[in-house]
């Protein structure tokens, strides 16, 4: 898979993240409160070396029901320790003793009633909490680049976790052979790849470029904070001005079906980086995938790093909207080496 641009260079050195689990911590955001009441349960549960579909598993079984009775806004893998909000459909099963479900792996911080089951995507964020080690680093570059990425954020990629190992060529292998042997849950990881590697190109080819913090004649914008997004008729100094405020951002396709927004000078790029892709996106077209908007920059809020040079670390807390990545954040401060996977920054 290409190597995406990164925005800030050179690097300010390496090190090596997840040494140990603690060492990445991810902490859920609903951005709601519990209703207090309804058939459905709210459990936020710390869990770590716990994966969220294994994690399910044993609520089926503790709780004696169906894993589709089970809701999660997002999943979290094993190589780390997170706190995750999951709900449980309820109606006509007897609420167990909260307490006896808990391990040494996982344990249930809260329990409230909820009105709804939690899907996909529902989180208002994620706030991480990082340490970085065995840095081998300019660490004045280190902290301007720090301070740089505080104020002006970072391009939106989608992160390496999204491709896996191979997720990108079986999706190749996928549109090229027979879709029906593959099944659904499948088939929609094999989707989100394409749609997040078509979206990686344009993005990508907007940093080298230079223009992916900037108000492109018929960008289509988005409200930070929301989904809500407006059409930019031309070059504004105002539009730009509210995105250095961190107020609006460009946006990129998520391709698929219907008709978009974006015009003008905006379209002509998408449409030009997009031409490899066509067999793509009429498969995506086929399969019903509606279309949406991502946006272009990431802004980081709650931004706080520490450094330990005699100890060669550094510690770095900071939250990201909902469907961001903590990687691709490390990846505009240092080349890493990810030390449960051995997965290099890409």
């Amino acid at each position: 898979m290409k190597s995406f641009a990164r925005v800030y260079t050179p690097s300010c050195g390496r090190g090596v993240i997840r040494t140990s689990n603690v060492d990445f911590c991810v902490d859920e955001i609903l951005g709601f409160p519990p209703d207090g009441e309804g058939n459905h349960i709210l459990l936020h549960i710390e869990k770590k070396e716990t994966n969220t579909d294994w994690l399910v598993q044993q609520l089926v079984r503790f709780v004696g029901v169906k894993a589709v009775d089970i809701g999660y806004a997002g999943k979290k893998d094993r190589h780390a320790h997170t706190k995750q909000w999951l709900s449980i459909h309820m109606s006509g099963v007897t609420e167990p003793d909260w307490e006896q479900f808990n391990t040494e792996q996982y344990r249930i911080l809260a329990v409230h009633r909820h009105r709804r089951k939690l899907r996909p995507g529902c989180l208002q964020g994620n706030h991480f909490e990082l340490v970085i080690r065995d840095l081998d680093v300019d660490w004045s570059l280190l902290d301007a680049r720090l301070q740089k990425i505080k104020y002006s954020g970072v391009p939106n990629y989608f992160g390496e976790q999204r491709f896996g190992y191979n997720n990108l060529e079986s999706a190749k292998k996928w549109l090229a052979g027979n879709k029906s042997k593959i099944k659904k849950t499948q088939q929609s990881i094999y989707i989100s790849v394409l749609r997040s590697y078509m979206f990686n190109c344009i993005l990508d080819y907007r940093v080298r470029e230079k223009n992916w913090n900037r108000v492109l004649g018929g960008d289509v914008m988005m409200l930070s904070g929301s989904h809500s997004c407006f059409v930019a008729e031309d070059h504004d100094a105002l539009l730009q001005q509210r995105l250095s405020e961190q107020d609006i951002a460009p946006t990129g396709p998520l391709c698929g079906l219907g008709e978009s927004l974006v015009c003008g000078e905006a379209k002509a790029l998408e449409q030009a980086v997009l031409i490899p892709y066509q067999g793509w996106i009429d498969a995506l077209v086929v399969k019903k995938v509606k279309q949406r908007r991502r946006s272009l920059m990431l802004f980081l809020s709650d931004m706080v790093w520490q450094f330990e040079p005699d100890a060669a670390c550094m510690k770095l807390s900071f939250t990201l909207p909902a469907g961001s990545y903590a990687t691709v954040v490390l990846r505009e401060l240092i080349e890493y080496k990810n030390a449960q996977r051995s997965v290099n920054a890409i």
